[in-house]
């Protein structure tokens, strides 16, 4: 899963997660459970967060299950890591990116959003604006959907785009 915050990849993984099912590993938990535990948020956290997200994948893939990765994966190099991932443990991968078209409707969503992640802090408007800025093309195929469409419809969406791909892999 990809898109900036409060998009919607979060509800989608989760709906994904459930339907599939497949263990879903999301980032902003991992993030805010090492500021918990003391590390100082100057620290690289966010890449800590991807990379303990990673390990705690790469044991449910050794498994043969499935895992959704849910994270901005706004640069090539994030996007990097979960190929790498996949292809170690030989299977396939599928990237799902979910965008708000409508920005009044996406910034309410932020602004409105408590997602009871203890000790996480959601991001500024601003701050979703400069991700938005940094954010990398995308070098290969995913999907897009918009979040302004229903959430059944999406995961139902997505469930096809995810057997279509297992099926060219």
């Amino acid at each position: 899963m990809a898109g900036l915050p409060a998009a919607g990849k979060s509800s989608v993984a989760s709906g994904l997660g459930r339907a599939l099912p497949a263990a879903v590993v999301a980032v902003d938990p991992l993030e805010a459970a090492m500021w918990r535990a003391g590390v100082d948020r100057g620290q690289p956290t966010g890449l800590a967060a991807y990379l303990v997200a990673e390990a705690v994948a790469d044991g449910v893939l050794a498994l043969g299950q499935s895992a959704i990765i849910d994270a901005v994966n706004a640069v090539e190099a994030a996007r990097q890591q979960w190929r790498e991932l996949a292809e170690r443990h030989r299977m396939p991968v599928a990237f799902i990116e979910v965008v708000c078209s409508d920005s009044r409707v996406h910034r309410q969503r932020l602004e409105r959003r408590s997602r009871g992640i203890v000790g996480f802090e959601e991001p500024t408007w601003e701050a979703v604006q400069q991700r938005r800025a940094e954010y990398e093309p995308w070098t290969d195929h995913r999907l897009v959907l918009d979040s302004i469409t229903g959430l059944a419809s999406n995961v139902t969406t997505a469930q096809e785009y995810l057997a279509r791909a297992a099926r060219l892999s």
